[in-house]
């Protein structure tokens, strides 16, 4: 029986006789598609699939949408053998591979292409070749921290790693100790990385390695490979491409990635006798349609029931026409008139929806007014090809518009302001309102507020960076602090910029005090270290109630000072508030933390030659010490531990500083200490001195004690 002769189902057998049969479920189901078994099993454990093929089983992903027919790919876990056996089918190999096969003969290749080219497809069979045919291959995500990772499945042979994570430490020590793992355990990893000229020199630079760059085979290339593994016999390859009655090599574009081509490869080889029909290829192919949308937008510009009715089709295409109507209706009633191209005014004055003719004008709320290309081409900007781009926690994509002339921005900004009043109270009023969970449009917005204050007059657009300063938003506050920078890089308001934020930081408001120790950590203070941490010790008023916000800025800040190359400045002061008690000493001590997030500073000093080694020893102990503190300063020590594995240079003043710890077993150290012992890292650094310290500490054995200076009052244990 054939699709077309099954009968309809209206439902599962008692289903209207069951109350907790959900209608809409069963609705849904069935607009999967026509010839899906629907089975209805409340509480059961059902186990059904098609075979077909040869040996090969195939099931739809579970991850899949319901008749997308595409294949959900390990991300982290193990690779399934289906995958890897498809991506052998109809590979054409590109140009590096070999130079990659040799490298990965090495056990570590770092792999650089563009995502969507068939990157993974290649490292794949990379792997596969590289492995000695496994398929015992897996994937690790993103954010996996390979500076510590180890082979934890002894039957893998081969690990795809999908870019490395931008916040963890990965040195070339690191990679050499990867290589030795991967090693041991008989594997070959493969890590792919984006082909991204800034992204790659930095890790070329940082990993002093030299990744493999993939380019994907030519589009013939791909065709031919894919053809002869769809249709194995010669002859009729040959009838297909005779009766394809259009130039292949016109269709094959440059331009074209190989899924792109495997379509084309699909479509034609699913053709009967006849050959294929050239209407409806080219009608089904997919990379055609970015080319025809345009044109098809411009056909129905004018007509609301088919915009409204394309826009739901592309959302819910593969559903039932009577859902894809009522949800039309449904946008059309939204838009309220947004689709419409052009209105005019009806007898009471009131705009209506109209077609073009007389009396109709442009709908100033319709959503396709302009193109994006259209406004490029006006403005004279263009959009970039797409950027990596990292946050502390990940990597995203953008694609940046920017003016083809330089500078013009700032020209733009500056004839406007000087010369239009109104436009620039425009700009000034949308500018405060920034979206506040757009936090990375405060520097940008901060950079024109900041110019603006040479552009219109110094003293005026203080008070006005002044009434941000002040704001409830966070976002504003940060887009003052952000100006704040700016201007005060111009010679003739320097000197009001410094009176105004020294005022403020007097001042009762934590709103205004936060601004200012936000800006001692941006460019005002870049610029002037010393005053900048006066500045933020006299904002800090302590952790009660809303000063909590103005004390995370300052911390905040004093790491930003001390991260971009200040850090003798910044000690300096910690170590002078830290002898002063009260809030002076609190803010010092609650600030060691998070400067101990990078230890290649405090490595110098705790050598023999640091200048500042007994005063880093005196600020680790009291913060071990320290209920609040410990949590926190004893994860950042473990890390150094961890990260010392590899980073040879940082491994004798870690031991150092334990050996110190260890003479003056408080409760502090004793905590620290009694983590390194139980951490499941074999390698771990320190591990050795902590359990011989451990041990001597349970024996009741004396410790020899050698007195700390107190910083900042009794301990608060």
């Amino acid at each position: 029986m054939n699709a077309d002769e099954r009968p309809a189902i209206e439902g599962p057998p008692g289903a209207a006789d069951d109350p907790d049969f959900d209608d809409d479920l069963a609705d849904r189901f069935a607009a999967w598609g026509p010839g899906r078994a629907f089975i209805y099993a409340p509480n059961g454990n059902i186990n059904t699939g098609s075979v077909h093929g040869d040996q090969r089983v195939e099931n739809g992903a579970a991850g899949a949408a319901p008749g997308s027919g595409e294949r959900v790919e390990a991300q982290d876990g193990p690779i399934s053998a289906m995958e890897i056996l498809a991506a052998q089918t109809g590979y054409a190999k590109p140009d590096c591979f070999p130079e990659a096969l040799r490298t990965l003969g090495t056990r570590l290749l770092f792999l650089a292409g563009e995502p969507g080219t068939g990157r993974r497809t290649t490292a794949l069979n990379l792997l596969f070749e590289g492995s000695g045919k496994s398929l015992a291959l897996r994937a690790l995500d993103s954010d996996s921290d390979l500076s510590s990772w180890r082979p934890t499945h002894s039957e893998a042979r081969g690990y795809l790693v999908h870019g490395l994570s931008p916040t963890a430490r990965f040195g070339p020590t690191a990679v050499a100790n990867l290589g030795v793992r991967l090693e041991e355990a008989d594997a070959c990893m493969v890590v792919m990385l984006p082909h991204d000229p800034g992204t790659l020199r930095r890790i070329v630079r940082e990993l002093d390695i030299s990744p493999v760059s993939y380019m994907p085979p030519t589009p013939r290339e791909v065709f031919d490979a894919r053809l002869a593994a769809a249709v194995p016999q010669e002859e009729r390859r040959r009838i297909l491409l005779d009766r394809l009655e259009v130039d292949l090599e016109a269709l094959l574009a440059p331009e074209l990635v190989p899924a792109q081509v495997a379509e084309l490869v699909d479509a034609l080889s699913r053709t009967g006798d006849e050959g294929p029909n050239l209407a409806d290829l080219g009608q089904r192919l997919s990379f055609l349609a970015e080319t025809e949308v345009p044109d098809l937008l411009k056909k129905i510009r004018d007509d609301p029931d088919a915009l409204a009715f394309l826009l739901v089709t592309s959302v819910l295409e593969g559903l039932d026409h009577r859902i894809i109507r009522d949800e039309t209706d449904r946008l059309l009633k939204l838009a309220d008139g947004r689709l419409d191209a052009v209105t005019q005014a009806n007898g009471d004055g009131e705009q209506g929806r109209t077609t073009p003719g007389e009396g109709a004008r442009p709908n100033p709320r319709f959503v396709f007014r302009r193109s994006l290309d259209e406004l490029l081409e006006v403005i004279r900007a263009e959009c970039l090809p797409p950027e990596m781009r990292e946050t502390s926690g990940y990597t995203y994509t953008v694609e940046p518009l920017r003016f083809k002339r330089h500078r013009q921005a700032e020209t733009v900004l500056r004839h406007v302001w000087r010369q239009y009043g109104e436009v620039s109270g425009l700009l000034t009023e949308w500018m405060d309102n920034v979206p506040g969970t757009e936090s990375e449009l405060a520097r940008p917005v901060g950079r024109v507020m900041g110019l603006a204050a040479g552009w219109g007059g110094g003293r005026r657009a203080l008070l006005h960076i002044h009434e941000l300063a002040r704001s409830d938003r966070a976002q504003s506050r940060s887009t003052a602090a952000y100006a704040l920078g700016i201007v005060s890089q111009d010679p003739i308001l320097a000197g009001e910029v410094k009176h105004r934020v020294d005022s403020w930081s007097y001042s009762a408001g934590w709103r205004v005090r936060s601004t200012v120790a936000a800006a001692c950590g941006g460019d005002f203070g870049a610029a002037r270290p010393e005053t900048a941490t006066s500045l933020i010790r006299r904002c800090y008023r302590g952790e009660e109630g809303d000063e909590r916000s103005v004390a995370a800025t300052a911390r905040w800040s004093l790491k930003s000072l001390f991260d971009g190359g200040n850090q003798t400045a910044v000690f300096r002061q910690l170590m002078m508030w830290a002898d002063r008690r009260g809030h002076d000493a609190e803010l010092a001590l609650t600030t060691i933390p998070g400067l101990l997030l990078d230890p290649s500073w405090f490595r110098q000093q705790l050598g023999p030659e640091g200048e500042f080694g007994d005063a880093v020893l005196v600020f680790i102990r009291r913060a071990l010490n320290s209920r609040n503190l410990f949590a926190s300063t004893s994860r950042r020590l473990l890390d150094w531990c961890h990260r010392a594995v590899w980073d040879e240079p940082l491994r004798a003043p870690v031991e150092t500083l334990l050996t110190a710890l260890a003479q003056e077993m408080r409760p502090g150290e004793l905590g620290l200490l009694v983590e390194i012992d139980r951490s499941d890292d074999p390698d771990l650094v320190g591990r050795d001195i902590a359990r011989r310290a451990l041990a001597a500490w349970r024996r009741g054995e004396p410790q020899p004690y050698q007195p700390t200076p107190a910083f900042g009052g009794p301990d608060d244990r």
